[in-house]
């Protein structure tokens, strides 16, 4: 098992901070906690007591989309982001401890290895057997998916004749057992240490004809696997919530509820939802004709300080324009759902690495993103040439230079180069998969919007070289009266 941990009790800067929630009894959500810890001797209070006086939360959870991943400057996703609230409500640290299958996760929570378990799980009956359950905090669908060129099912016994598989452990596995039970000639597998995302590829490759997928993650994901289609949900709405153990302490699950109760009225909640289940446009469905709008409308105030950057750091200012044009289309003031800000949609962390202590001033976030390329690009193998040396840089700009790493050895021991990009881009994308991120060091990532990102700032910086080079009338009079 890969154990990672992280220490933190920095809050997120994306997401509206958790605040004491006054009830109607006039108590407050840590009045209430406070009151319930008074007697340490007190059973009800024990579990909770022992979290406080420990100073630490330990969170069972998976990687992947749904729950925890790292990402750019450190850990993320929705099950994280709410699990270090609460762990701030409660005056703690948040440590992460990830399991290799679902399964895993209850035997570390039985053997005291966690204290709770945050893994994007549905309550069902046979989990209600086994675990305590905090109350939800979202509500999510199994939803069949198959092969494109498939007649689409519309019922489980549409699904006979074809070949399916589901991740085991999970919820699904549990829907198609009982689903066995009546329908005859039902065929699937349970594949251990798999992922919905790694499941979505085996369908779109004709592996399997048909998988069950959460509908909040197919829709975060649809877009980047053409060759499979929706067709029905199994089941009704299911409640995602936290699991604790069930046994005669309630304490902490009793905080966590309040903790719920107070983040679904603040909005919390909704922030996380928006952040990592809404999904994003990709930028290269962007028409020509609106990266010339912005060249006429937005680029002119903004092109002295991409070619004084560019000066500075020794860079192509085509090339940092069009990076500036993918992250934000220009916009000094853009903020993503992420979190990172400005021109060059720089983290928190990284900014105040750079010294940049406005992110929405353009002057400093184009100075900024100009460093932390070159510093990027500096840290690379020497033997790395260019131009592949730029697009893995990149590459690092967008997804880390942690799983950028991490891509880099799984492209070698496939057989690739690793110092060649196109044989680096191939494999980016395996990130996203568990039978290949399970064995990297930074996990889960979603290696298909790296590629994404290299793929359009390449497009726009040729367009931006095709442009400059022919004196075209958007570029040369702004190109020449810049200071």
């Amino acid at each position: 098992m890969r154990r990672m941990a992280y220490l933190t009790r920095r809050c997120l800067t994306a997401l509206p901070a958790v605040v004491s929630v006054t009830w109607i009894t006039g108590l407050t959500l840590v009045g209430l906690l406070a009151s319930a810890a008074i007697d340490k001797d007190a059973a009800t209070a024990s579990r909770l007591e022992e979290v406080r006086e420990r100073g630490t939360l330990v969170m069972l959870t998976r990687n992947g989309a749904s729950s925890y991943f790292v990402e750019g400057d450190g850990p993320s996703g929705p099950e994280y982001a709410l699990a270090r609230q609460f762990a701030d409500e409660l005056g703690v640290d948040l440590e992460v401890r990830v399991a290799d299958g679902f399964k895993d996760l209850s035997r570390l929570l039985q053997k005291g290895e966690g204290d709770l378990i945050a893994a994007h799980l549905t309550r069902t009956p046979a989990r209600v057997e086994r675990f305590r359950f905090s109350l939800p905090y979202a509500e999510t669908r199994a939803l069949v998916v198959v092969r494109q060129g498939l007649r689409l099912p519309e019922s489980v016994e549409d699904l006979v004749g074809l070949r399916g598989a589901v991740a085991a452990g999970t919820s699904f596995e549990e829907f198609l057992e009982q689903a066995g039970e009546t329908v005859e000639g039902l065929e699937w597998r349970a594949e251990k240490g798999v992922g919905e995302e790694d499941l979505l590829h085996a369908v779109a490759e004709g592996e399997y004809e048909y998988t069950l997928v959460d509908e909040r993650v197919f829709g975060l994901h649809r877009r980047y696997y053409p060759n499979v289609r929706e067709s029905f949900t199994l089941g009704g709405e299911q409640d995602l919530a936290w699991a604790f153990l069930r046994d005669d302490d309630d304490s902490l699950v009793q905080a966590a509820n309040l903790f719920l109760r107070a983040t679904r009225e603040n909005g919390t909640l909704a922030a996380i939802e928006r952040r990592f289940f809404q999904p994003q446009e990709p930028l290269d469905a962007i028409a020509m004709g609106h990266l010339q709008d912005s060249m006429r409308d937005r680029l002119p105030h903004f092109l002295p300080f991409f070619l004084e950057a560019a000066e500075h750091n020794g860079l192509d200012w085509r090339l940092l324009a069009a990076m500036g044009y993918q992250e934000s289309l220009w916009d000094p003031l853009a903020t993503s759902p992420t979190g990172v800000r400005g021109m060059m949609m720089l983290t928190l962390n990284t900014a105040e690495s750079l010294g940049v202590d406005d992110r929405l001033d353009p002057l400093q976030s184009i100075r900024g993103g100009a460093e932390y390329f070159v510093r990027l690009h500096a840290s690379l193998p020497e033997r790395i040439a260019e131009p592949d040396r730029s697009w893995f840089t990149l590459a690092a700009y967008n997804i880390g230079m942690g799983h950028l790493e991490d891509a880099r050895r799984l492209t070698e021991n496939q057989g690739g180069d690793p110092d060649v990009w196109e044989d680096v881009r191939k494999r980016l994308p395996l990130l996203a998969q568990e039978k290949y991120h399970s064995k990297t060091r930074y996990g889960y990532a979603r290696g298909y919007e790296t590629v994404a990102f290299v793929d359009n700032v390449r497009r726009f910086f040729e367009t931006l070289v095709w442009m400059d080079t022919r004196s075209h009338p958007l570029l040369a009079e702004h190109v020449v009266t810049a200071p």
